[in-house]
């Protein structure tokens, strides 16, 4: 087998600590998360993991466009793909039957917030990849609503169901008999101007 090049292999570390670190804050949380820590589990000295993040903030970034990769735009993808609006909304819920309240991933995604709130930068960082699901869940929208029949804009559509979304995964991290149909049929009636049953 050919040896990695340095760049080959210093994306593969960088993908290892993402991988790593992803495990860890998923399971433990951002704050109970060190850099120290992820460099361990990931079998690295710290000094590796500086050489790819500048701080804790930047990984945790990592690790978020990684999941929102992997959850949303994936699941926004297949609705988008759907042959009809129904089909894809069909597929949308049974992702959010799975997904949404998953405690992990709306723990990590609450506590990064929360620690976005006192820097500026981070908290743009964090408005930039919003405004980019945002965009990529209207887009579908557009192409699937019946302009005279969709109560709203497909932005504002794609704001109301990304809000209701994220409250609605708050909610069922405390209560997981939170029913997501809530979500669906919120969807249903903003896309075919029907009101929910």
């Amino acid at each position: 087998m050919p040896r990695l090049t340095r760049a080959e292999s210093q994306a593969r570390t960088r993908d290892l600590l993402v991988a790593t670190a992803r495990e860890l804050f998923l399971r433990d949380g951002y704050h109970a998360t060190s850099l120290e820590k992820v460099a361990d589990e990931a079998g690295f000295s710290k000094g590796a993991v500086y050489s790819n993040f500048r701080n804790k903030d930047e990984l945790c970034l990592a690790v978020l466009d990684q999941i929102h990769h992997d959850e949303i735009a994936r699941a926004v993808a297949d609705v988008g793909a759907s042959p009809s609006l129904e089909e894809g909304i069909a597929g949308f819920e049974r992702w959010a039957e799975r997904m949404i309240g998953d405690e992990g991933w709306t723990t990590l995604e609450v506590e990064f917030a929360l620690q976005a709130r006192r820097d500026p930068v981070l908290r743009q960082e964090l408005a930039d990849r919003d405004r980019a699901i945002r965009e990529v869940i209207a887009s579908v929208l557009a192409a699937h609503l019946d302009g005279d029949a969709a109560t709203l804009d497909p932005r504002d559509m794609a704001t109301a169901l990304l809000s209701l979304g994220i409250g609605l995964g708050m909610q069922r991290v405390i209560d997981p008999s939170i029913p997501v149909d809530v979500l669906v049929k919120t969807l249903r009636a903003l896309a075919t101007g029907t009101r929910p049953l």
